[in-house]
């Protein structure tokens, strides 16, 4: 396995000192942010397909500091029912499968995105429960006319450029758990898959070991963060909570460095369940925790995530023979 970062925790540096501290640090991969949510400081898809030279230079930055490009993540709101910013989206969706194309990079890491809850809805709409009985008609409005034939033509984009869709499990999306994970690609194809990233679930209550086994060889590539829970607030409250991430004291889950809401033991576990579904390739450690600087907190995160990833293939068993 590979020890990798994922761009949102570097930018408070420019492109060459964010790249240097990634190599001081001992990553070997880097995940770089250039669509959607995400700022284009370390790569914009445009301006590098208008300029090989630019491109050539940005790549030789990255390559002369031993590190792996593992996907381009385009996070971002597909489904917006704002049509313009839906086809912003789309264009930068366009560019980064091309983008990807042509520096050999096959994964595109990204959210399903959220529509509103029919066609004249001017308001993304998250249906969790099945009352009032509306809900369930919104929903398969949702998956049967945005989701379903957005994902098909965007299919079919990104298999022409060999890139592969690395959906993240996140709230507030179509795909918020391993049933729209696996319902989404059993519809599509094999070119969806999963980033899977533990955060999004802990504070669902969903068992990432679990949904590491329910997901097998549909997970493609990996973020490790963690999240810290609340048990106090959570039991008065409960996990819904859509207080501002501002309010550090009184959530009832924040986003954690790695090793600050679950120890060594649970990221051993979790190294280890990935191994044994077959996925022995990147984890891409994702900082978004307020209460640690992102310099600091990638330091910790990678000295732990060190200590637990297992790096080389397994040779002879002590069980099997040799000759």
């Amino acid at each position: 396995m590979k020890l990798g970062v994922i761009t949102t925790g570097l930018l408070q540096h420019d492109f060459d000192e964010g790249l240097d501290l990634a190599q001081r640090l001992g990553f070997d991969a880097i995940e770089i942010g250039c669509a959607g949510f995400h700022s284009k400081r370390y790569a914009d898809p445009e301006a590098l397909l208008a300029d090989p030279d630019a491109l050539a230079r940005w790549r030789e930055a990255i390559d002369e500091r031993g590190l792996e490009i593992t996907a381009l993540a385009a996070h971002g709101a597909p489904l917006a029912p704002d049509p313009d910013e839906a086809r912003a989206y789309a264009e930068e969706l366009r560019l980064s499968c091309e983008l990807a194309e042509r520096i050999g990079v096959t994964r595109l890491t990204l959210l399903a995105g959220l529509p509103g809850g029919g066609p004249d809805d001017r308001t993304p709409s998250w249906v969790v429960t099945p009352f009032p009985p509306w809900n369930l008609d919104a929903l398969a409005w949702q998956w049967e006319e945005r989701l379903l034939p957005y994902w098909r033509e965007k299919a079919r984009l990104a298999s022409d450029h060999g890139v592969r869709l690395c959906f993240e499990m996140s709230p507030c999306d179509m795909v918020f758990n391993p049933a729209g994970l696996l319902r989404l690609r059993a519809e599509i194809g094999d070119v969806v898959g999963c980033n899977f990233d533990p955060s999004h679930l802990f504070w669902q209550q969903i068992d990432p070991i679990e949904a590491i086994h329910a997901l097998g060889d549909a997970i493609y590539h990996v973020h490790a963060k963690d999240t810290r829970l609340e048990p106090r607030e959570i039991r008065v409250n409960g996990v819904l909570d859509p207080k501002p991430h501002s309010d550090l004291a009184t959530r009832s889950w924040l986003f954690r460095t790695v090793g600050y809401g679950h120890g060594a033991s649970f990221w051993c576990d979790f190294v280890s369940a990935l191994r044994l579904v077959g996925y022995d390739d990147v984890l891409s450690i994702e900082h978004e925790d307020d209460l640690i600087d992102a310099d600091e907190g990638l330091a910790k995160g990678a000295e732990l995530l060190r200590q637990a990833l297992i790096e080389s293939p397994v040779g002879l068993r002590w069980w099997e023979e040799v000759g």
